[in-house]
C-alpha cells in the first residue's frame, strides 16, 4: 500500500507541474510583446530567441538526463548548414519545410553520435561531444567546395515563409517566425518532460543503476533525449541561417558550446524556463557590456558568472524577488509568495 501511495502522489505532484500557471502566460505576452514595443531591436530579440532555443536543446540532455556537452554546437552547425545548402541549391525552398528537413538531419547526426556518449561518464562525454564538433568543423573546412570553407555559403535567399511572409532587412518577420518556432518547440519539450518518459528521465539523472534496478531501460531513454536534443539545436541552427542569410564555420565553433553552457548556469538547468531566462539574461549583459567596454566586455561577464557561482542563483533570486513578495504581502491579503522552482535551487 505504501508503494501505492508513493506513486499516486508522484502523480499528483507531476500533474500538478504540467499545469500552465499564469506567470507561464505572463512569459510568453511579454516575449510576444516585446515584438510590438521594441520596432528597432528586432535583430537582437531574435538572436535572443535562437540562443534561447539553442539552451533549451541542452538543458533537455543536462537538467534533465544529466548528459554534459561541450560540442552541442555540433547539430547547431549541421541544421546551419543543412538549411544554407537546401535554400542555396533551390532543393528545399519552403523556409517551414527546410526547417523541419535541417532539424532531420541533425536528428540523425545525434542518433548516430549518441551510442558514442552514453558509454562514459561526465568527463568522458565532454571529450566525446566535444571531439564530434571539432570534426565536423574539420570536415566542413576540409569539403570547401561544398560548405564555403572559411568564406561560408554565399548567395543565400531565403523564399517567403509559406509563400506569403518575406525576410525584412529589419527583421520583424524574422523575430516571429523564430518566436512562433520556439513556442511550438517548447510546447513539445514541455509535454515530454512532463510525461512518464520526462520522469524516467529524472530518475536516471538521480541514480541511473536504481532506474535500471526498476526497469527503465535507462540506454534507450538517454539515446532517445539526445536525438531529440540534437533536433532542437539543428532547428536552432537552421533558424540562425533562415534569419541571417549566412553560415560559416563559426556555427561550430567551440565558444558557441561554451556560451551555452554559461546561459544554463545563469539560468538554471532542469527548468525549461531556465535557457529562456538565461538567454535574455546573456543577450542584455553582453549588450551592456560591450556598448560600455566593447573591448573588455568579456572580462565584466566573465566577473558576473563568479559572483554566480559565489553567491549561488537560489539566493541571488530570493533577493530579486524580495521587492514583488514584499509587495504581495502587503496589498495581496494572504502569504502567498513567489519562489524559485526547486530545480532552480541547487
Amino acid at each position: 500500500m505504501s508503494g501505492l501511495t508513493a506513486q499516486s502522489e508522484v502523480g499528483l505532484s507531476a500533474r500538478a507541474h504540467a499545469r500552465w500557471h499564469w506567470s507561464e502566460i505572463a512569459f510568453w505576452a511579454l516575449l510576444l510583446a516585446c515584438g510590438f514595443l521594441f520596432p528597432s531591436r528586432y535583430l537582437i530579440m531574435t538572436e535572443i530567441v535562437r540562443l534561447g532555443l539553442f539552451a533549451l536543446s541542452l538543458d533537455l540532455i543536462l537538467g534533465y538526463a544529466g548528459i554534459v556537452s561541450l560540442g552541442h554546437a555540433a547539430f547547431f552547425g549541421v541544421g546551419a548548414y543543412c538549411a544554407g545548402l537546401l535554400a542555396l541549391h533551390g532543393i528545399v525552398t519552403e523556409p517551414v519545410l527546410a526547417l523541419v528537413v535541417a532539424g532531420l538531419v541533425a536528428m540523425a547526426v545525434g542518433f548516430l553520435t549518441s551510442f558514442l556518449v552514453i558509454r562514459g561518464v561526465d568527463l568522458t562525454r565532454l571529450m566525446v561531444t566535444l571531439g564530434v564538433a571539432l570534426l565536423l568543423e574539420a570536415l566542413a573546412e576540409r569539403y570547401s567546395n561544398i560548405t564555403g570553407g572559411t568564406d561560408g555559403l554565399q548567395g543565400i535567399e531565403m523564399a517567403p515563409i509559406l509563400g506569403r511572409f518575406a525576410f525584412d532587412m529589419f527583421g520583424k518577420v524574422g523575430f516571429f517566425y523564430s518566436l512562433a518556432v520556439l513556442f511550438v518547440l517548447f510546447l513539445l519539450a514541455r509535454r515530454v518532460v512532463h510525461s512518464p518518459f520526462g520522469l524516467s528521465l529524472r530518475a536516471i539523472k538521480n541514480n541511473p543503476l536504481r532506474a535500471a534496478a526498476v526497469g527503465v531501460p535507462v540506454n534507450r531513454r538517454l539515446i532517445a533525449v539526445y536525438t531529440m536534443a540534437a533536433f532542437y539545436a539543428g532547428i536552432s541552427g537552421a533558424l540562425f541561417t533562415q534569419t541571417t542569410a549566412l553560415a560559416s564555420l563559426d556555427v561550430f565553433a567551440f565558444e558557441r558550446s561554451a556560451d551555452l553552457m554559461l546561459v544554463l548556469v545563469i539560468g538554471g538547468s532542469g527548468y525549461l524556463y531556465g535557457g529562456l531566462i538565461g538567454a535574455v539574461v546573456f543577450k542584455i549583459l553582453q549588450e551592456f557590456f560591450s556598448s560600455i567596454t566593447p573591448q573588455y566586455w568579456q572580462f565584466w561577464i566573465g566577473l558576473v558568472f563568479v559572483v554566480i557561482v559565489l553567491v549561488g542563483r537560489a539566493r541571488i533570486h530570493r533577493w530579486v524577488l524580495f521587492v514583488p513578495n514584499l509587495i504581495i504581502r502587503q496589498f495581496g491579503g494572504g502569504n502567498a509568495v513567489v519562489t524559485v522552482p526547486e530545480s532552480d535551487a541547487s
